[in-house]
């Protein structure tokens, strides 16, 4: 059975239409995707992400036991900053990514729910004798987001902006409202935008004074139907789509989240000896696709009648007014405006063009 979004009411009084998503009831479209993502691109568009989950570690401990879980160096962002970063299994396949955010006494890791359960088992396989204390956040708070050129504008209605977060990452404790919660400056979509850590409580209060500040924007709610194509089109991976545990985190093209100095963490010979190696056998690669239609999850890509990836996330562009994708593809194919063929079926080839990500020029938060 799937779990509901805390604003399932809200969102319903807004014309949504639910849908499951990552075994979450959510919006899927509230009319008309089209709009919906002309308004991410163009203004600014109110996500619900209460399908992620908040992680809290504190204890004398968390740096060092942290560090040796995780692919990025904790030692470089100090309080109020944030980095990107993955857990790795002993052979360097990805358990799960995350943003990790330096606070003065704890460490707070935001994840997608559904690898929740997976990565805490995981760090409780590794915490033996460290004095760290491993909080699930997750039934306290929930995360609204807003992703647009006009989130700081939008923003603006409830936080100055002097007070607003200037990175990528960057975070701090505001009250908007008389509600205490943590903003978080993050793209989604490849656009500006800031995430909201709200207490559960005030959930539904601070979403509908955001659906009554965005009206003045131009602004709107944003179903998972829009929120794909701006993502895929911004060439950002998703967990459980593009990246599984079969996957080597050099295979993802997600070295953002990787630091090759920080020394000794599990799967870090690997992640080393493939760095020393020079590649990986197949890289995550963008396709511009030459059809009416994107290809389903899953076909095959080819290089003449040679099988040499997959496709792993598609949709329509309306930017590039084409279809796009993003799949494995064998490292001898990747370079820009290689000529390949993706299979939808036994009966149907298509032709697609190897392109550099992000498929769309946008204002990506600043780093």
């Amino acid at each position: 059975m799937s779990k509901q979004s805390p604003l399932v009411s809200v969102h319903q009084a807004n014309g949504a239409t639910l849908t499951e998503y990552d075994g979450w009831s959510v919006p899927r479209h509230f009319g008309d995707p089209r709009e919906e993502y002309l308004s991410v691109r163009r203004a600014a568009g109110l996500l619900d992400f209460s399908n992620r989950a908040v992680l809290e570690f504190t204890g004398v401990d968390r740096l060092s036991y942290l560090q040796g879980l995780i692919s990025n160096d904790l030692r470089v962002p100090s309080s109020g900053e944030g980095i990107y970063a993955a857990f790795l299994s002993q052979q360097g396949k990805v358990l799960g990514d995350c943003r990790v955010l330096t606070t003065d006494d704890s460490f707070i890791v935001d994840l997608w729910a559904s690898l929740k359960q997976k990565v805490l088992d995981h760090l409780h396989r590794y915490l033996v004798a460290d004095e760290v204390e491993i909080a699930d956040l997750s039934d306290r708070c929930a995360i609204l987001s807003i992703q647009g050129p006009k989130s700081e504008t939008l923003l603006e209605k409830f936080l100055p902006r002097d007070q607003q977060p200037q990175t990528s990452l960057a975070h701090s404790i505001a009250e908007f409202c008389g509600v205490e919660m943590r903003i978080c400056r993050s793209s989604h979509t490849g656009e500006d935008g800031f995430d909201l850590m709200i207490p559960l409580a005030d959930i539904e209060n601070m979403a509908q004074q955001l659906t009554e500040a965005a009206s003045t924007y131009s602004a709107r709610w944003i179903g998972t139907e829009a929120y794909e194509i701006l993502r895929v089109e911004a060439g950002i991976p998703r967990y459980g789509i593009d990246i599984t545990d079969d996957n080597l985190i050099l295979e993802t093209g997600l070295t953002h989240a990787v630091s090759f100095d920080k020394g000794c963490y599990l799967g870090q010979e690997v992640v080393e000896r493939i760095r020393s190696r020079g590649h990986v056998n197949k890289n995550l690669t963008g396709l511009l696709i030459h059809s009416e239609k994107p290809p389903p999850a899953g076909s095959k890509i080819l290089s003449t009648e040679k099988e040499i990836g997959t496709i792993t996330s598609s949709v329509y562009s309306p930017n590039l007014e084409s279809p796009i994708a993003l799949g494995y593809v064998h490292r001898d194919h990747r370079s820009r405006g290689t000529q390949l063929l993706v299979r939808y079926d036994a009966e149907l080839l298509v032709n697609a063009t190897v392109t550099e990500l992000p498929f769309t020029a946008t204002r990506r938060a600043r780093h």
